[in-house]
Order: structure tokens, then sequence, then C-alpha cells
């Protein structure tokens, strides 16, 4: 049999995306699920799905490194815009630190829909340990 007939099951890798998705309407419980998933059976897959567990275990710890540089910053940024807000240009820090807070979730949302893809198609992911997607 040539690789082009080979199948693998895209099963798991599949659970693990939609959970982390989930993740977004369960303050992240399933994302850690699905971690421990992508963790669990990452051994055992075979070459095309080890990818897209590989990508999905970047994902998982890239959140939250991310995360938490985010909400560090973030926090500083919106520290200091309180005590500015009494003269009006400190709820520009405030929106700012909100957009920072954001851009782990967006970054985090882009990662598992582009792995979705490869997956639907049946392709491994390309580019499993790039940060970006």
């Amino acid at each position: 049999m040539t690789d082009y007939y080979r199948t693998e099951d895209k099963t798991m890798p599949a659970v693990a995306y939609a959970l982390y998705l989930l993740g977004f309407a369960t303050c992240g419980l399933t994302t850690v699920i699905g971690a421990i998933i992508a963790h669990s059976q990452q051994a055992a897959a075979g070459p095309d799905m080890r990818t897209h567990f590989t990508y999905l275990i970047r994902t998982f710890w890239g959140f939250l490194i991310l995360a938490l540089a985010a909400g560090v910053v973030g926090g500083v940024i919106f520290a200091i815009g309180i005590p500015l807000s009494l003269i009006g240009i400190g709820f520009l820090f405030m929106g700012i630190a909100g957009l920072l807070w954001t851009i782990p979730m967006v970054w985090f949302g882009v990662r598992c829909v582009v792995g979705l893809v490869y997956l639907s198609r049946g392709e491994p992911h390309p580019r499993p340990y790039a940060v970006l997607a």
C-alpha cells in the first residue's frame, strides 16, 4: 500500500480541537481536558496525526505563556490607567489593556481553526512547531 491510501483515525485530534474551542464557553476547563488527550495520544498516533497532537500541545502551552504575559502587561497598563482616568486619558490606557487581554484568545482561536482545516482535509499539519498559525 502506498502513502496515498494510508488513512489514520482523525477522531481524537478532532475531539481535542473541539474541546479547545469549547473552552471559550467553559472558561478553559475543556481546554485542559483536550490538552490531556493530546499529551496522552501523541505517542500512539501515526505520523500524520502526531503533527496535529504536537500542534495542539504547542497551542495549549503557547496560550498559557501568552496569556500570562498579556495578563501581567495588561494589568500594569490597566493599573496605570485607573488614576489617569480622573483626567480622561486613563480610559485609553484601560482600552489598550483590554485589547492586550484579547490577543491570546484570538491567537488561540485562529490556531484551532487552522488545525481543524488541515485535519478535515486529512492532511498532516505542515508546520506544527510554528508560533503563528
